[in-house]
């Protein structure tokens, strides 16, 4: 079921998500090569916790032998998403994705960022400049009135006809009270079909986007997922809101 918030509740909403957007900025600051990413966690970790504050990732999952033991999920190369910062050390060339779940006051925001390592090939720059543009198109089609797949299709299409692929194991997601919740926004569907929009809805958009084959794989920690063929992937996601008919970012 769609929960539809009161102004009140995005209020709630948007202070989360601009704790989301100020640790984003802040951990791209500290990307570079020879940097761990168990640090960046530290880092992050200690500015959510400086607002009164609670990292929404750490201690999340359905397996209460593997819940997810950090704040960050950092994400390097052909990782997709849920990677788990350690002691792997960034290198020049690469493409990290960093995703991070914000609760305050009963209240969650989620974004996610890639981040280039250095220098990084015409290609990957490419990757990320698609995948980003992906996601404003999403949003651009989050009105009252239009459909969910309406959202996922503007994605698909982007990525598509830029000759890239969209992970289709994976979803964007209502936010609220919970981290998840109804409804799934997809990043590949066909426009005009899917859960009706309105006002008062508040959504997480998160184009996954891989430069080869759309098809993942999970690793043996129960978390991360990989690109099938090896090649790159990249993420971008924000928390919107639907206010006056209108998508608004919240994670800026």
């Amino acid at each position: 079921m769609v929960h539809l918030k009161s102004k009140r509740e995005i209020e709630r909403i948007r202070q989360s998500s601009k704790i989301v957007a100020e640790v984003l900025k802040l951990v791209g600051a500290h990307v570079k090569p020879g940097v761990t990413t168990l640090e960046l966690d530290r880092i992050a970790e200690e500015y959510i916790r400086s607002f009164d504050a609670e990292p929404a990732f750490k201690g999340y999952g359905s397996n209460k032998k593997n819940l997810f033991p950090a704040t960050l999920c950092t994400s390097v190369d052909s990782e997709v998403v849920h990677g788990i910062p350690g002691k792997k050390i960034l290198r020049e060339g690469e493409i990290l994705s960093v995703d991070v779940g914000v609760k305050k006051e009963g209240y969650f925001g989620d974004g996610a960022w890639s981040f280039a390592v250095g220098e990084v090939s015409e290609e990957k720059k490419r990757l990320l400049r698609i995948t980003e543009e992906s996601l404003y198109k999403g949003i651009e089609q989050a009105v009252d009135g239009n459909r969910v797949h309406d959202i996922s299709h503007a994605v698909q299409e982007h990525v598509e006809k830029n000759g890239f692929s969209v992970v289709r194991d994976l979803v964007g997601h209502g936010v609220g009270k919970n981290l998840h919740e109804e409804p799934s926004v997809p990043n590949f569907g066909e426009p005009g079909t899917g859960v009706k929009l309105k006002t008062g809805m508040t959504l997480a958009i998160e184009p996954m986007v891989n430069s080869g084959d759309w098809k993942v794989n999970v690793l043996s920690d129960g978390w991360t997922i990989v690109t099938q063929d090896g090649k790159p992937s990249a993420h971008f996601e924000h928390t919107i809101a639907i206010v006056d008919g209108h998508p608004e970012i919240l994670t800026q």
